[in-house]
């Protein structure tokens, strides 16, 4: 048994001796996005803190729970809260939630996320939907010895972001009057937002947004065989494209102005997973 399966099982333990909930998504909600997880219909709740070995979330607006419950028939546990690789862990602590999620029962992993908008169309309030992502300014989860109990050591990353529930996401969109745009988000480690030419520099390379988490989550899912998706929630334009500053209280103010919109999106996505 590897080092990272072992302290997966031992996690497991604890939930386990909480609850038996099988959830079928795992769902990550974004800065600013926390109270969609108070609309469920919730059998369940734990606190991080109860599970042996588990990082805490430091950042505010993030309670740093798991909560189990469904949203219309379909199981779900939600991270009211995830560990970003700024908070000062290892990686190997920043992914073990999704690992945890994937050892609780879940196939499909929903991502959100709060991210800065590059331009080319993007406005803030704006909800993208993930069709890709750029991975090269994060160190990967992967690096080190595989285990073989996740999954194999050269994983294909061709279609992380299933095109089957991206099709679900724009069904829903539809059917809200959702305005749901598309595009490419890439993750830098934070905590400092990037400066404006590091801005030019993704747009060059073809990213549409940019942000702080995400993408080890995604590849970590995917090297377990998990369905993917993921939505942008464009809280702020970039450095060197907004004309003012940029705070953690500007994203978190955006998030709770956008917030009825996206749970809405997302809850009536999830129903149909």
């Amino acid at each position: 048994m590897g080092k990272q399966y072992e302290r997966v099982t031992k996690c497991l333990k604890c939930v386990r001796e909480k609850t038996a909930f099988v959830p079928r998504v795992a769902l990550i909600l974004g800065s600013g996005l926390g109270d969609l997880a108070e609309q469920i219909d919730i059998v369940d709740t734990m606190d991080y803190s109860e599970i042996a070995g588990f990082p805490q979330s430091t950042v505010a607006g993030h309670k740093g729970r798991f909560v189990f419950g469904y949203i219309e028939q379909t199981p779900v546990v939600i991270m009211q809260g995830r560990v970003h690789y700024y908070e000062g862990y290892a990686m190997e602590d920043v992914v073990l939630p999704i690992r945890l999620m994937k050892a609780m029962g879940a196939t499909t992993l929903f991502l959100t996320n709060a991210a800065g908008g590059l331009g080319d169309g993007f406005a803030c309030g704006d909800l993208m939907l993930i069709t890709d992502h750029i991975s090269s300014f994060v160190k990967n989860p992967l690096l080190g010895e595989n285990e073989e109990e996740f999954g194999v050591r050269f994983p294909d990353m061709s279609e992380v972001y299933d095109k089957d529930l991206r099709a679900i996401i724009k069904e829903s969109s539809k059917e809200l009057n959702v305005d749901l745009k598309e595009g490419v988000y890439l993750q830098f480690t934070g905590p400092s937002y990037e400066s404006p030419a590091e801005i030019k520099m993704c747009k060059v390379l073809g990213a549409s947004a940019v942000g702080m988490s995400t993408v080890v989550e995604a590849i970590v899912a995917n090297h377990m065989g998990m369905k993917i998706c993921g939505i942008s929630f464009i809280s702020n334009l970039a450095s060197g494209i907004s004309e003012t500053s940029l705070s953690h209280e500007e994203v978190k103010a955006a998030a709770d102005a956008v917030a009825p919109i996206f749970q809405s999106l997302v809850k009536s996505a999830i129903s149909k997973m």
